[in-house]
């Protein structure tokens, strides 16, 4: 596909979902406030074919690439980076079904994604459970199917889903699974439980599980290899669009000011050399941001199309090569944007006065939700490997795990 055609597609896909985007922020700050859960902003967006936007126009999708979708996101993160980081698991979801190999099992999947159902995340282990241990099982039924059994954290996005993305492993093989459960089922139970002082809206929190029925098993060690990279990535576009966000809006209340000091450069807020200057840093990071982003998106495609090309006879080196490309540009990223975006929405305030810190105005969200995505998967860990890559050569781990010791 030319660079135009992108260009355009994008161009449509951008005007198709900005009035849902639009929709979204207009509510943002409230439900940021009341802890109110965007059950229908999430359902307006799956209908209008959001969740669908990677898969294939002949499959009934958008036909998106990587840079498209993560454009999109950052936008969507903009707009509300609760719900942006709420469809991490799914798009997961989607590029591990896209990657499969052809055939009835995978149509099926497409199929239900271009009908707007959507998936959630079920793997981080309750408790003290050693690094990489699985206590959530996976168990013959008896009548030819599965059940499963366990409970599971940061369930993000679970409470909005029909379908759930869940970590176990098989007590008759041992071997690790994705399981593919229908949230609306007995046996499930989803608690919105998160208590993070930021991201308070994305539905995260426990996901129970106590005899479920299991709809398909997917063999873990065939999970995409560049799936780490991509959901990091979701993170990075939600730090984007933070970034993005304050940007616009402080500029707003910048512009909107009243008041002034008498010691000021100006005698109107909105036209003070020293304030201008700040909004100014803040487009700037946000500018870096996108690009980080895109760059990124880059390297995720190339992984992609690689892995594309092994149905057909492509090389597992170049493969394997360009999944490690990923994994260090996803790395490299979140090293760069976690203390860019978080010192840039800090330096926002700088443009304002004591009412900037207002909590009706709740312009402290975006410095928030940018701290609890910079939170997840530390980036001090990636920024010692990507420094173990460039002095030893060693590749980064492209899968990874947590627990109460290793």
């Amino acid at each position: 596909m030319t660079a135009l055609a992108t260009r355009t597609r994008l161009a449509e896909l951008t005007a198709r979902f900005a009035p849902h985007f639009e929709k979204i922020a207009a509510g943002a700050a409230e439900r940021d406030r009341t802890g109110a859960l965007p059950y229908q902003q999430v359902a307006g967006l799956a209908a209008a074919g959001f969740g669908a936007i990677r898969v294939p126009v002949s499959h009934g999708g958008a036909g998106a690439t990587l840079p498209e979708l993560f454009e999109l996101l950052t936008e969507l993160a903009a707009a509300d980076s609760n719900i942006a980081q709420a469809l991490r698991a799914h798009f997961a979801f989607v590029e591990d079904r896209l990657v499969a190999a052809p055939g009835p099992g995978r149509d099926t999947w497409l199929a239900r994604f271009a009908a707007g159902e959507l998936v959630g995340n079920s793997w981080t282990e309750v408790g003290a459970v050693k690094v990489g241990e699985v206590i959530t099982k996976v168990s013959p039924d008896g009548a030819g199917g599965f059940s499963i059994t366990g409970a599971k954290y940061y369930s993000t996005g679970s409470i909005f889903a029909d379908w759930l993305d869940t970590y176990a492993e098989r007590t008759d093989t041992k071997t690790r699974v994705i399981a593919a459960v229908r949230r609306h089922q007995p046996g499930v139970a989803l608690a919105e439980d998160w208590d993070g002082f930021g991201q308070r809206t994305t539905g995260t929190g426990t996901s129970t599980f106590t005899g479920a029925a299991v709809e398909e098993l997917i063999e873990f060690d065939t999970r995409f290899k560049y799936q780490t990279a991509f959901y990091q990535q979701v993170l990075l576009a939600v730090l984007a669009g933070s970034a993005r966000a304050a940007e616009r809006e402080f500029a707003a209340q910048l512009a909107a000011r009243k008041r002034t000091f008498s010691h000021a450069a100006a005698t109107i807020a909105g036209q003070d050399p020293q304030l201008l200057q700040v909004i100014g840093e803040v487009s700037a990071a946000a500018f870096a941001a996108a690009a980080t982003v895109e760059r990124v998106s880059t390297a995720l495609q190339g992984a992609y199309e690689s892995a594309i090309a092994l149905h057909s006879g492509g090389s597992i080196q170049d493969d394997e090569a360009a999944n490690d490309a990923a994994e260090l540009a996803s790395a490299q990223g979140q090293v760069v944007l976690t203390p860019l975006v978080l010192t840039a929405l800090t330096h926002a305030f700088d443009a304002l006065a004591a009412s900037a810190t207002s909590v009706s105005k709740n312009l402290d969200r975006h410095w928030r939700n940018a701290r609890t995505a910079g939170n997840h998967n530390p980036w001090v860990f990636k920024a010692r490997l990507i420094g173990d890559l460039a002095v030893n050569g060693t590749q980064l781990p492209r899968v990874w795990a947590i627990g109460a010791s290793k």
